[in-house]
């Protein structure tokens, strides 16, 4: 196709489009793995189990619900299964003091739209009593 072809222009465009919304799906996983990250701090601090099937679940229920494709339900599930997966990953790593720490704020940091405040800190500045967590002895967790 020449440069001259409307076509060039169009496929250009939706390029670039698909790229901005990468950006976006990058910022909007990496917030919701701050967020399971805050959920599995938590979960340890209220001697809960991290790993809840149950909840896993739910989380694949309702993203089937909410999808309007195209992509069909059991695509949308399988990306979903992926993200748990990896926040589970993040979450044995931030365990073992190896990933970035979530911590919750609920008066000195701005909040967001979930009324809270999240504020990352480095897992090296934790003191060493978040480090002891009541998961599972397979390692898995995640929200």
């Amino acid at each position: 196709m020449s440069d001259g072809d409307p076509r060039a222009h169009a496929l250009d465009a939706l390029r670039r489009r698909i790229d901005t919304l990468d950006e976006s799906l990058v910022r909007l996983l990496n917030e919701r793995a701050g967020c399971a990250l805050a959920v599995g701090d938590l979960k340890r601090e209220m001697g809960l189990q991290i790993y809840q099937p149950d909840r896993e679940q739910a989380v694949l229920r309702h993203v089937r619900a909410a999808n309007g494709g195209p992509l069909d339900d059991g695509a949308v599930g399988r990306l979903f299964e992926r993200i748990i997966d990896e926040a589970r990953r993040l979450e044995r790593l931030a365990s073992a003091g190896e990933a970035p720490h979530v911590t919750i704020e609920r008066q000195s940091a701005p909040t967001t739209d979930d009324g809270v405040a999240h504020r990352r800190e480095p897992a090296a500045d934790r003191p060493a009593s978040e480090e002891s967590g009541h998961g599972r002895s397979d390692g898995r967790a995640g929200e």
